[in-house]
């Protein structure tokens, strides 16, 4: 599912102090896994999360994600990729204010042409789990931040995914819902990457990688 060896991104500038490096030298997630990223704010593991998904490129080293090299992988292929085989829980969930929830779930499937009358069923069956089946007419501005969190899950695990990348997933929500997303996400996804601060999350899935000021531990 993904293979990482001496993996390295750069970003900032040294001159003025922000210069940042993400090393990881070895790591790998096989399908069925579910795992946790850790470490420290500022370590990197939003970043790696990026490079896993091929929204960003990384400047030297092998990564593989899902059988794709992704460094030589053109962005068309690696947009693809996002689109059809990796959904992704962002922590700042980006929904279009213009659609409700249920179509904002829907958005990834109506994009790659995937939308059919199962999918639709799943997304209602998703909003309903997660406690939004009431809100499933509401636009982003109508929703709280662990509303539009919440939407971003179902986003993520509609299309039935072979892998997610989840990044804080649980950072808006109370010890309810928490429970709750983490019951779901360990239900329907098939292989799965968690990065969190919370300790409760980090304990409910495997150790998979930790970093420390951008270096694996």
């Amino acid at each position: 599912m993904i293979d990482v060896a001496d993996l390295r991104f750069s970003r900032g500038a040294r001159a003025e102090g922000t210069a940042f490096t993400l090393h990881v030298s070895r790591w790998q997630v096989s399908a069925g896994d579910q795992v946790s990223i850790s470490g420290p704010s500022g370590s990197g593991k939003s970043t790696l999360l990026a490079l896993l998904s091929g929204a960003l490129r990384p400047h030297s080293g092998r990564l593989r994600t899902l059988g794709l090299d992704l460094p030589s992988c053109p962005e068309p292929e690696r947009r693809r990729l996002r689109l059809t085989r990796i959904g992704q829980v962002l922590q700042d969930t980006p929904l279009v204010p213009s659609l409700d929830a249920l179509e904002n779930t829907l958005l990834p499937l109506r994009l790659s042409a995937r939308l059919d009358r199962d999918a639709r069923e799943r997304a209602r069956e998703l909003l309903d789990r997660l406690g939004l089946g009431h809100r499933r007419t509401r636009r982003p501005a109508q929703l709280s931040q662990g509303e539009r969190q919440r939407v971003g899950i179902a986003r993520a695990l509609v299309g039935e995914p072979p892998l997610v990348l989840a990044d804080e997933p649980t950072a808006s929500l109370d010890r309810a819902l928490r429970d709750g997303v983490l019951d779901l996400l360990r239900e329907r996804a098939q292989t799965l990457v968690v990065v969190s601060h919370d300790r409760a999350v980090l304990e409910t899935f495997s150790p998979g990688l930790r970093l420390d000021g951008g270096t694996q531990c």
